[in-house]
């Protein structure tokens, strides 16, 4: 099925899922469903997200189809919140851990007394640990134990041998159906599907040792008249099982701190707010809180919800939202949003964004989403993960039917034990983890440094980037014109005609006449509403302030009026090299000035260049101003490449005819007018975001208005991609070295053999390996 536009999303929890073959597995029951345009299985976050045709499935038989394949899965309610989720997803994982470190704390103290009971049937000779002693530690350990354990426990020694390997096979039986029941369940239900996982190479290999050993204690002539020694493994399965639920745990909790960063956004929102209700203070469950609401932050507090500021001022730290340390000042009229934390003064300000549509939600959600999602590079360990369990166990096969036919002491034992090692060491779970790891820790750093990353895929791409795009206004410039330059014509007192000019730009709707009043409030000039006002599009205004005849605008508008401008004729040109547009003043028919403004370059602009530049990126401006102001601002930041005068389309097209010259674009705009050229590009980044989260145009959002966020999400990449490269080589080659010490190569030259016990300490902590190296992002330096 192809998306259509009525296909719907739903995000189902699945849990059981322990390795990349389990992922893989329910992925493709899920796109096989019919109805199903695509389907995305997140082991590390334990989620199916499926883009699926209400018209002919249903997210109850979604939900369904997951279940038949062996693996838990459920329904979350459509209008839980993402704080919720993620609160409920947290209780989860505790609750896995919880429960994998009480297994096996249990299994392993059940396997330290299996061996040591077990001590007598090795000392006898005739049961036990054969298995094993063919590995020269666990051979090691074995002989420097029994005078340990005959000398303590001298009455163990005297207990019939038949009665031992019972007390062994009840106790094993009660680990593997108690703290090893979900290997072979769902082992057992991937075998009714035609598939096989992590759960399978367990399954057969302690199943295939627990099943020899009790028919070596019902019927041991089985093996005599076969000339085969009944021996028992039944301490051998309890400790396999016993290391591979702690390497379960140890991963599970290394799981659990790749989402600390997700976790510690979750639980910024405080529980309750501050609401006035008439004339009192109350205290209610943020959940309460309605539009509208007039809420009151008192300082040190934490701002419960987003909101337009009516009374008080204070400064709001913000390090949660755009990752900059700085406090910033809010005022009646500012915006404040959820999560962050006042300081100083008292605010009272009106709720408007609640829930779902709140800025930290957004956050959360968009975070969320982006670490279920799969970077490309990830289709590597696929491809291997749907050969790896089918050829290990035809390995072992192999293994086993060398050994047997080979040696001539002991074939059959040594034969099982090297086919078990086989089974038992190998590990899909290290490569299914290689790259989600690696995408979750990195989008959740790039969260601490105002960097939002939307999936693994834009993580992977930025970091191929060569050349990055810049748009001008609001990107490499403030975005935001402002006043300059003043420049008195002859002795006047700026001051004086500066006041007659901001009144009458007060009645402009102008950016440039914006600019001007503001400049005059900062500069304290005081003003008053004009008494006539007209505006002349593309030259400037005239009016009457106070009874004086005033003129604001370019030199065409002054020669109407029949104003003189050439004593400021060389300034004027001075000024409108570097790029400033001048306008000029003339009070009561008099030349009085004029007022240079522009859109200033960002303070940290020009340092963010030179670093785009260190990291060997071509670096172009595009912009629709004219080609001098784009030069003039170009020449400041350090840019040598520039596109002036292009529309949006222009844009679109330029960015395109770099990709045709085989450059890996990244384009930095503001999201608005430049979304059509984020879209073009191979990755898309909108800068200075602010409180629009979700634009949809950006691949990455920078929370900043700060051009250093796409050289921290560029470095954050190509750091991300080294790692998970390391971490696939590194499963790869565990697994390319490990199977055929396990299969016993090493035999014929050094004697030694691995055994099934060591093989599974291996295995289980291959994987917390990889997760560990994933968790070094966490601390890597990005300025």
């Amino acid at each position: 099925m192809t998306a259509t536009a009525h296909a719907a999303s739903v995000r189902i929890p699945v849990t059981g899922m322990t390795c990349a073959a389990c992922q893989a597995r329910v992925q493709r029951t899920l796109q096989k469903e019919p109805g199903v345009a695509d389907a995305t299985v997140s082991l590390l976050m334990n989620t199916a997200t499926v883009t699926y045709d209400p018209a002919t499935v249903s997210p109850e038989r979604l939900v369904e189809a997951i279940r038949d394949t062996g693996y838990g899965a459920d329904l979350v309610s459509a209008d839980r919140s993402a704080f919720e989720e993620q609160e409920a997803r947290d209780r989860a994982v505790a609750a896995e851990f919880a429960d994998l470190r009480r297994k096996a704390i249990v299994t392993a103290l059940v396997g330290a007394v299996a061996m040591v009971v077990s001590m007598p049937l090795m000392a006898g000779g005739t049961s036990g640990g054969g298995m094993d002693m063919a590995d020269p530690v666990i051979r090691w350990v074995m002989h420097t134990l029994d005078p340990a354990v005959h000398s303590a426990l001298p009455w163990l020694y005297a207990i019939p041998t038949p009665a031992i390997a019972w007390v062994l096979f009840a106790a094993t039986l009660g680990v593997m159906v108690w703290a090893g029941r979900d290997f072979y369940v769902r082992a057992w239900a991937g075998a009714r599907h035609g598939s096989s996982d992590m759960n399978t190479l367990i399954a057969v290999g302690t199943g295939a040792a627990f099943l020899y050993s009790a028919i070596a204690t019902a019927a041991p002539w089985v093996f005599t008249r076969a000339g085969v020694q009944p021996d028992v493994y039944y301490e051998a399965v309890i400790i396999i099982i016993a290391l591979i639920l702690t390497g379960n745990a140890f991963e599970a909790r290394a799981k659990r701190n790749t989402t600390n960063a997700l976790k510690a956004l979750a639980d910024l929102q405080p529980a309750t707010a501050r609401v006035v209700r008439g004339d009192a203070e109350v205290d209610v469950p943020v959940e309460g809180v309605v539009a509208g609401d007039l809420v009151q932050v008192r300082p040190g507090e934490r701002i419960p919800v987003d909101g337009i500021v009516e009374s008080g001022a204070s400064a709001v730290s913000e390090s949660m939202l755009t990752g900059e340390s700085m406090p910033v000042t809010k005022g009646v009229g500012d915006r404040v949003i959820g999560g962050t934390m006042n300081g100083s003064g008292a605010l009272r300000y009106r709720a408007t964004a609640l829930g779902e549509d709140s800025v930290l939600a957004q956050i959360v959600r968009l975070m969320r989403d982006a670490q279920a999602s799969r970077a490309p590079i990830q289709r590597v360990a696929d491809r291997i993960s749907a050969v790896f369990v089918p050829t290990v166990i035809a390995i072992a096969i192999v293994t086993f039917a060398i050994w047997y036919f080979s040696v001539d002491t002991a074939p059959f034992v040594r034969a099982f034990a090297a086919a078990v090692a086989v089974l038992i060491i190998a590990c899909p779970c290290a490569m299914g983890l290689a790259v989600p790891t690696a995408v979750m820790v990195a989008t959740g750093k790039g969260a601490e440094l105002g960097v939002l990353i939307k999936g693994g895929e834009a993580l992977q791409r930025a970091g191929d980037v060569t050349t990055v795009v810049l748009d001008k206004t609001g990107t490499v410039t403030e975005g935001r014109p402002a006043v300059t330059d003043v420049v008195p014509a002859g002795r006047s007192e700026a001051r004086d005609w500066l006041a007659f000019v901001a009144s009458l730009e007060r009645s402009s709707e102008h950016p440039l006449a914006d600019a001007i009043v503001r400049y005059a409030g900062e500069q304290g000039v005081k003003t008053e509403a004009a008494e006539t006002f007209e505006a002349h599009a593309g030259r400037g205004a005239t009016g009457i302030v106070s009874g004086t005849g005033v003129v604001a605008g370019n030199d065409a508008l002054m020669g109407d009026w029949g104003i003189d401008v050439a004593p400021l004729a060389s300034s004027a040109a001075s000024l409108a090299a570097e790029g400033k547009t001048v306008v000029y003043a003339a009070v009561d028919g008099t030349l009085a000035g004029l007022v240079a403004i522009a859109d200033p370059v960002r303070a940290t602009s020009p340092e963010a260049v030179a670093r785009l530049r260190g990291l060997g990126l071509d670096v172009v401006m595009l912009t629709g101003d004219n080609e001098r102001t784009a030069r003039a601002v170009a020449a400041q930041v350090g840019i040598d490449r520039v596109v002036a005068a292009v529309l949006p389309a222009g844009k679109v097209e330029e960015v395109r005819r770099l990709q045709a010259q085989g450059a890996v674009v990244a384009m930095v705009g503001d999201g608005v007018n430049d979304a059509p050229a984020l879209a073009q590009a191979d990755v898309g980044i909108a800068i200075g975001a602010g409180t629009d989260i979700a634009a949809e145009a950006g691949d990455v959002v920078l929370m900043r208005g700060d051009l250093h966020g796409v050289a921290r999400a560029i470095t954050l990449s190509r750091r991300t991609m080294r790692t998970t490269w390391q971490n696939l080589f590194w499963a790869f080659v565990y697994n390319v070295i490990g199977i055929p010490v396990a299969a016993g190569v090493l035999y014929p030259a050094f004697g030694v053999m691995l055994s099934p016990i060591l093989a599974s300490a291996a295995m289980a902590f291959s994987s917390v390996s990889v997760v560990t190296n994933s968790l070094r992002l966490r601390g890597a330096r990005i300025a």
